[in-house]
């Protein structure tokens, strides 16, 4: 018996729902290998087995070999031969191997061998790819996998030593302003600091290890030469663009190593102009800066210190006339952005862990888990709109710092004077900014009448709004009931018989509810018209928009008196 019949034989044995093996009877569609490919490598790595397997020639519910007909050895897609075709749309790459067909008395059999991921999560096409049971997810869908898979397949590059590497590579500025930092977080060792060498500095400040250069102390304290020599082909820099009100850009800069000292290169770059507020908000300075140099820095660090440096990218910041937009390669590990404020505490895992905590001794970042909660609260202290976390692309974090006041009773009151608590605020900000929130926020918000209205159409429930001063908005958002609005049809149509649709419309388009489109509220009228018709208050003739409408009066509208309250 050959080793490739004991191994399928031992795949036969498993149980049905075994998350690493996949059996299947002549699928061959190139899109679906490649996405079982992804799923496969990632859930060996989940199940710690050092392989998966995809198998054709087996009915999957019972194990029994019945034979295939697929060949993807010979497969092509385009002129490319599939196994080429497949490497191509995988990252990172893998030595996926399909076996030559067993030709077995039952059938033949075709068995794709699938090494569990290593280094990162497998994607196909830019998606990573989970088995849940017999099922294949997306493994975006499922962040508790998610984090569980990094925290197993991830080495952590910025503890790697660069053996070639001296304490001659670092920059003495940068580890001269390194000492100061790390004095201020830990002021308590001032005395014995001055009789330490820079090897013994780095050493105590865990930047390298037994006096050995690692990623982290190049990244942070490397001078341009020996970073660009000893970690190609990764990209250490940060690359700051001014756009103008087109979006066209008028400047922009790369800012290399020493990332010790990159905060302080973009603070000049950005302006940080004044704002000045208008009359009404009493309670705030008439003038404030656009930005808040700590949340600044805690951005851009944050993307420092999260960066997936194998990716060969750099860290990007945009600015535009009103915002900051922060990005940087890599997914983001803690499983929300609400979690992560409401945990309040380092994460289980991190991608960069020994460049993180190396930052925290550097008086670079806060206490490790801390920094996104400390930007959310400065920005809710200075009554700005909040961060906003951009998570769509799963390799790729975007966080845009708002620059101006959205709505000037709304944000300032609302953020001020409320004892609701931050991820409360949180979600408030992003209906005040027309963001899509999850169902179980809105389902929360709506039970404890915090918010009103349906699907994406809602808005501040009238407690918020009279606290926020901003009545007049609300009603404008909340509408008033169904039969006010049939009251002013039957105003309308008895002063002005026969009129067309568009009529109706213009009437009644502005007094509809200001948080629905200009498309909802035509629907809106029309549902409106034809109800009041099947309860024979209206009659039209003709069709469509070209219909005239007068009113019968042989139905009643419930609870009204006379025209005059209309």
């Amino acid at each position: 018996m050959t080793a490739l019949r004991t191994t399928l034989d031992a795949l036969l044995s498993l149980a049905a729902e075994t998350e690493w093996c996949e059996f299947k009877q002549n699928d061959e569609n190139p899109d679906e290998i490649g996405r079982y490919l992804s799923a496969l490598a990632n859930s060996a790595a989940l199940h710690q087995q050092p392989t998966g397997w995809l198998v054709w020639g087996i009915e999957d519910g019972s194990h029994t070999i019945v034979g295939t007909t697929a060949r993807p050895r010979e497969r092509k897609v385009g002129n490319e031969e599939l196994e080429n075709w497949l490497s191509h749309h995988l990252d990172p790459r893998i030595d996926f191997v399909l076996h030559p067909p067993l030709d077995l008395p039952e059938g033949t059999v075709i068995m794709l061998e699938v090494p569990a991921a290593t280094s990162r999560p497998v994607r196909f096409k830019d998606e990573a790819y989970i088995r849940v049971g017999s099922y294949r997810k997306k493994l975006r869908e499922h962040p508790e996998k998610e984090a569980k898979l990094w925290n197993l397949v991830r080495k952590d590059w910025s503890a790697g030593v660069v053996d070639a590497a001296t304490v001659d590579d670092l920059d003495p500025a940068a580890i001269a302003f390194a000492r100061s930092e790390f004095l201020k977080k830990q002021p308590q060792h001032k005395d014995e600091a001055a009789t330490w060498d820079d090897v013994t500095f780095l050493n105590k400040a865990k930047v390298t290890v037994s006096g050995k250069i690692t990623r982290a102390a190049l990244v942070l304290l490397g001078t341009p030469e020996s970073v660009l020599q000893h970690l190609q082909p990764s990209v250490v820099e940060v690359s700051w663009r001014l756009n103008d009100g087109q979006g066209e850009m008028r400047d922009y800069e790369h800012i290399g190593p020493p990332f010790i000292h990159a905060g302080e290169a973009l603070l000049k770059k950005i302006r940080n102009l004044k704002v000045r507020h208008m009359p009404g908000g009493t309670l705030f300075p008439e003038e404030v800066t656009q930005y808040d140099e700590r949340v600044l820095r805690e951005a851009l660090h944050n993307c420092i210190a999260h960066q997936d440096y194998e990716a060969q990218a750099r860290v990007s910041v945009v600015e535009n006339d009103d915002e900051l937009v922060f990005r940087n390669r890599g997914a983001f590990i803690p499983v929300t952005v609400e979690h992560a404020i409401q945990t309040d505490a380092p994460p289980d895992e991190y991608r960069n862990r020994f460049l993180a905590q190396a930052m925290v001794n550097l008086n670079m970042i806060d206490t490790m888990g801390s920094g996104i909660r400390r930007m959310f609260t400065v920005q809710r202290a200075r009554s700005f709109p909040l961060p906003d976390y951009d998570l769509s692309d799963p390799q790729r974090v975007v966080v845009r710092i708002a620059g101006r006041i959205i709505d000037e009773k709304y944000t300032r009151l609302l953020l001020k004077n409320t004892d609701l608590p931050l991820v409360d605020v949180i979600t408030l900000d992003k209906i005040q900014k027309k963001r899509p929130i999850d169902a179980e926020s809105l389902k929360d918000l709506k039970r404890r009448g915090l918010i009103e209205g349906r699907g994406a159409n809602v808005f501040v429930a009238a407690e918020i709004a009279a606290a926020t001063d901003d009545k007049d908005s609300y009603i404008k958002n909340r509408g008033v009931d169904q039969e006010h609005y049939r009251g002013i049809v039957k105003v309308f149509l008895t002063k002005f018989p026969h009129s067309r649709r568009a009529e109706l419309e213009k009437s009644l388009l502005d007094r509809l509810p200001a948080v629905l489109s200009e498309e909802q509220k035509r629907n809106r009228i029309r549902n409106l018209l034809q109800e009041m018709r099947r309860d024979k208050l209206i009659h039209s003739t003709g069709k469509g928009r070209a219909a005239t409408w007068e009113w019968t009066g042989l139905g009643e509208i419930p609870g009204r008196g006379s025209d005059e309250q209309f």
